[in-house]
């Protein structure tokens, strides 16, 4: 009877984003996006100042967890960098644009005002109150969720 590895491999990989979201949370989270915005490798001391741990060993802890995960490295200098870069959580809200972690929500909010102000500005005498309370709301929802979202990542 042939064994199918495709199913196994569909499990292992489940398996592992499991473990993933479940040890990527927390100060672990904190060192792992302070990875992805620097984009250099760092140092444990440079992550234990820049974070304000009390000490060396808290930020090497965290640092061995993600080691462990298999998303961070060591090069040659003892030095650690991103290797696989993870959407889990909150960061499933988030583009990475050149190192910078910007809610996708962001690009529906802007484009729902700047519609409003294009329609205001090019329909000044023929205004409807309809579309425009539309648009107002729209913009408005996407906007509070834009900034809830990035509270909730603030606080991780």
């Amino acid at each position: 009877m042939k064994k199918d590895t495709n199913s196994s491999s569909d499990g292992d990989s489940s398996n592992k984003k499991l473990s993933i979201e479940e040890n990527l949370k927390g100060k672990t989270l904190q060192v792992y996006l302070y990875m992805l915005k620097r984009r250099d490798p760092v140092g444990v001391r440079e992550i234990q100042r820049d974070l304000g741990f009390s000490s060396p060993s808290v930020a090497s802890y965290h640092i061995e967890k993600l080691v462990g995960l298999a998303i961070i490295g060591q090069d040659e200098y003892g030095r650690y960098f991103v290797i696989q870069k993870v959407q889990v959580g909150v960061l499933h809200a988030f583009i990475n644009i050149g190192g910078l972690n910007i809610p996708r929500l962001l690009f529906f909010a802007a484009f729902f005002t700047t519609l409003l102000i294009t329609y205001i500005l090019l329909d000044l005498n023929n205004l409807n109150i309809h579309a425009i309370g539309f648009a107002v709301a729209g913009a408005a929802a996407f906007w509070f969720e834009t900034f809830r979202v990035w509270r909730s990542k603030q606080r991780v």
